[in-house]
This record gives structure tokens, C-alpha cells and sequence, in this order.
């Protein structure tokens, strides 16, 4: 709770910063460009977030284009939001190598270019705003290391469901993992690379090692909710019993529903209401003739990295209901109410 609150004032730190200079009010137009819809975080909280904050600094103009996991259609989108005018593009890439395209379009126009969530390899960026990635993959692991040893299966098999090969942070999601999985006496049964972050993509290869595993599968590694929903699915459909640990990222309202009843052991919190608004006032800083101010490089781009927090069903009132993420009604349904007051969130 202490961490949270922290992370909260530090973001409030840091948006004081960004717009300390930007005025009330004016024309301006700022280009929102996320990734995919099958991640449920960007619907639900990284574009009403952003938008609001917008809002509330001026007069701006948000220009939202969602890309469908699909590199050329976000090219496109980008293309079209600067021919609208936009003045500053905020991009979260589909593609972290591909988007550089994109960033020296926008820099040969003048216009900079804030990297949202994921880094982007190439042209002139000009913020990066994500959270510690590499920590998002220790925190997993470290989960469910310390989940097997209390099975006492702490020499088990693992499968590794990794996140979309085209995602630089899936990359360092799986460098944290491996840091501590590597020597952790776990075995890493196979491990796959899942295109386009897709659950029914996981759950197709998670069906496919159970057939050759079975049960020497003791945990898995998935690398956010959508892929531990989808490997959730396959063993459920295989009629695994008991279920291995499952890990995840996130903190969906599906994802924390299935850690309530069991089927999920963990999922990492990642508060995108502070990323969001970070980047709202970043992007109206720039807009407005405004510097960004940022706690450290990457690769030299100033960036802002928040911390990630695992959250296991001890934990879920601590951090998502305490910070207002998502409200014991939203994770107690009637369906979930048995499970939720067991474990003390009722």
C-alpha cells in the first residue's frame, strides 16, 4: 500500500513537472495510437485516462487510432492523424523496430514523438513513458518460484508463454524471467513466442505441449492475463487437475476473478492511470512550446519507468481496490462471492 501510494505522488510529481508551463486553453491536436484491443488495458484504461487528462488541460484535440496488432494499418494511422494536423503523436508501438518509420515521418514534420508503453528502436523520440519491464519479469518469476516450492515442486517442469515477438517489452519480460528461472532449478519444458500477444495462439501451443507433457507440467510462465487466459483454457479443456501455477500481467478484472477462484496464481499491477496522465501532460508540454522533465534515459531518450507490483489473492485489497483500479463489486460478481469472502476480500 506504502508503494502505491509512493508511485501515486511520484507520478503527481512528475505531471507537475511536464505542465507547469502549458496553458488553459487553445487549438491542438494530439494523436493517440495504440496497439492492439485484445489487451484489455487499453480500452478499459489507457484511452479514457489519456483522454480525460487532455481534457482537462485545454482546449486539445485527441485523434484515437487503435491498430488491430497490425504494423502497416498503425503506419497508416499515423500518416492520417499527421495529415489531420496532429501536432504531437503518442505511440505505442505494434512493431518497436517498424515504428521508426513512423517516428522520422512525424520528426520530418516537426512533430515529436512520445513512446507510450513500448520503447521504440530508432528516430528521434522524444519520452518514453513505460514501467521497469525487466522487474515485470522477475516479479513473475519470482511468483512462481516461491509458489512450486510451497507445492513442493521446486524442481518442477515449466512452459513459457511469452509475448508477442514483434514487442520489445515482451522481450525484457522474458530477460527478468530468465534471470531467476534460470537459477532456480525449474525446468523449462518448451517455450513458445506468441504472435500477436493472441490467447487463442497460446492456447493452441499450451494444448499441444500438454499432449506431450502432461502432467510434469507443475507451472506457467505466461507473460500477461490474455496468454494465461488462453493457457487456463487448454488445461482446463485437458482436464488438468490440479492446475499448475499460472502467472500473468495486467491485473484484468477476468485475470483477478480467476486468481479469486483459483485458477490463476498471480498477475503483475501496472498503475495506468499514472502512465497515462504522465503521458497526457507530456504530450500537451510539447504541444505548448513546454519541456519534459524525466527521471532517467533509455537508450538515451528521457523516460519515466513506474514500478510494477505482483498482486496474488492476498494482496488484491491492498493494491487494485486500494488504489481504485478496479472495486471489490467489479471483482465480486455473484459468481465469484463464495470464492471472494473465502479469501477475505468479502
Amino acid at each position: 500500500m506504502r508503494r502505491l501510494i509512493g508511485l501515486a505522488v511520484a507520478a503527481g510529481l512528475v505531471a507537475a513537472a511536464l505542465v507547469g508551463c502549458a496553458p488553459t486553453g487553445g487549438d491542438g491536436a494530439i494523436a493517440l495510437l495504440l496497439p492492439d484491443k485484445k489487451t484489455a488495458r487499453y480500452e478499459t484504461f489507457d484511452r479514457p485516462v489519456f483522454t480525460e487528462r487532455v481534457a482537462e488541460l485545454g482546449d486539445y484535440e485527441v485523434l484515437y487510432s487503435n491498430a488491430d496488432q497490425d504494423a502497416a494499418k498503425q503506419q497508416q494511422q499515423a500518416e492520417s492523424a499527421l495529415a489531420a494536423g496532429a501536432a504531437v503523436l503518442v505511440l505505442d508501438p505494434v512493431d518497436g523496430k517498424a515504428a521508426a518509420t513512423i517516428v522520422n515521418t512525424a520528426n520530418a514534420q516537426g512533430v515529436p514523438v512520445i513512446a507510450y508503453d513500448r520503447f521504440i528502436s530508432g528516430g528521434e523520440v522524444a519520452f518514453y513513458v513505460s514501467f521497469d519491464n525487466v522487474r515485470v519479469g522477475e516479479l513473475q518469476a519470482e511468483a512462481l518460484v516461491t509458489a512450486l516450492e510451497e507445492r513442493g515442486e521446486p524442481d518442477g517442469g515449466i512452459l513459457m508463454v511469452n509475448g508477442s515477438p514483434t514487442d520489445n517489452n515482451a522481450k525484457l519480460f522474458q530477460q527478468g524471467a530468465r534471470s531467476i528461472l534460470d537459477e532456480s532449478g525449474l525446468r523449462v519444458l518448451a517455450e513458445y513466442d506468441t504472435p500477436d500477444w493472441s490467447p487463442d495462439k497460446a492456447q493452441t501451443w499450451v494444448a499441444g505441449q500438454i499432449a506431450q507433457f502432461g502432467h510434469d507440467i507443475a507451472g506457467v510462465y505466461a507473460a500477461n492475463d490474455g496468454t494465461a487466459s488462453g493457457a487456463i483454457a487448454a488445461l482446463r479443456a485437458a482436464d488438468v487437475s490440479p492446475l499448475p501455477v499460472v502467472t500473468g500481467q495486467d491485473a484484468e478484472l477476468s485475470a483477478l476473478q480467476r486468481i479469486v477462484a483459483g485458477d490463476q496464481y498471480m498477475t503483475v499491477y501496472k498503475a495506468l492511470k499514472p502512465q497515462a496522465t504522465i503521458a497526457a501532460d507530456a504530450a500537451v508540454a510539447l504541444l505548448t512550446g513546454g519541456a519534459v522533465d524525466a527521471e532517467t534515459e533509455v537508450d538515451g531518450v528521457p523516460a519515466t519507468l513506474l514500478d510494477p507490483v505482483a498482486v496474488t489473492v492476498h494482496d488484491i485489497v491492498d493494491t487494485v481496490v486500494a488504489d481504485g483500479f478496479w472495486t471489490v463489486e467489479d471483482i465480486c460478481t455473484p459468481d465469484y462471492a463464495a470464492a471472494c469472502e473465502a479469501a477475505g476480500i468479502l
